[in-house]
């Protein structure tokens, strides 16, 4: 090869190199969330089904699923929006997966098999499907959450050792990820273990342990279950089951960290409640 030739090679490598990285893999029409006109349609409802799709999915009716997008989002692997193509074309291939006609549209139907699922990760949950209530921790297996993790102005918390230690490893993790950032109260504890005298004691005066928002086994006397705070909506309380509190806890950065982490660190949640969450390293 002739010396001008050689000395046009690099030239012609970084050409190349740069045309190819200007022209995205994979484009397609609306960016990386873009889809075909029929996952555009299948969007369109999705969007349109947020606020006003009738579920029923922890014996509570309620109107759209926008509570559970996030939940939603990490089952079916998308890192879309609900109301975006992708998503419904990954949604479609999660309902083919699950025998169930892949529309890439969110119903009721599908929205209670992907509770099925959330659900069944919970050691908690199979124990009581088969009427089983654990016992509660003896005193030396649990461990009190120091001065500064806990709520300011709430009770005292104490979790099993080892659900201490990874909920510190986690909350470390979104810190460093800045899925906290501007809330120095956000993922801090307001709850862990309750005694079964504690629990009993609550549903008599509140006479509330229907089961949905309390529970007469409940999942925090295995001192496995924690709840974080993620902040509340205007009028409400951090552990309000209310629509509107809880529409606002699903949009926040913490809870959405949270969806798409927690497993890495052996943590589950109880998506009726954005604040709920379960360690599944230890048997409840």
């Amino acid at each position: 090869m002739r010396p001008l030739a050689l000395a046009l090679v690099p030239l012609i490598v970084l050409t190349l190199m740069t045309r190819t990285e200007a022209r995205p893999r994979h484009a397609h029409p609306g960016g990386a969330c873009g889809g075909t006109t029929s996952q555009r349609e299948a969007a369109r409802v999705n969007a349109e089904h947020l606020g006003n799709l009738s579920v029923n999915l922890f014996g509570r009716p309620e109107t759209g699923w926008a509570i559970y997008a996030p939940a939603a989002q990490r089952e079916i692997g998308s890192r879309c929006a609900a109301e975006r193509p992708a998503f419904a074309a990954a949604l479609a291939r999660w309902q083919g997966r699950h025998a169930m006609p892949d529309t890439g549209m969110m119903d009721a139907v599908t929205l209670q098999a992907m509770k099925a699922d959330w659900q069944s990760r919970r050691p908690f949950y199979a124990l009581r499907e088969a009427q089983v209530c654990p016992d509660p921790p003896t005193d030396e297996r649990l461990a009190a959450a120091r001065e500064g993790e806990m709520l300011e102005g709430g009770k005292a918390v104490r979790l099993r050792k080892r659900a201490l230690r990874a909920w510190r490893r986690m909350v470390a993790a979104a810190r460093r990820d800045r899925a906290v950032a501007g809330d120095p109260d956000a993922l801090k504890l307001f709850s862990g273990f309750r005694s079964p005298e504690e629990d009993a004691a609550r549903c008599l005066t509140e006479n509330n342990c229907q089961g949905l928002v309390r529970a007469a086994c409940s999942a925090h006397r295995t001192g496995l279950a924690l709840d974080l705070n993620l902040g509340s909506a205007p009028g409400y309380t951090v552990d309000s089951t209310a629509d509107p509190n809880r529409l606002f806890q699903s949009k926040t950065a913490a809870y959405r960290w949270l969806v798409r982490n927690a497993r890495r660190y052996g943590f589950v949640n109880y998506v009726f409640e954005p604040w709920h969450w379960e360690w599944t390293g230890e048997k409840p």
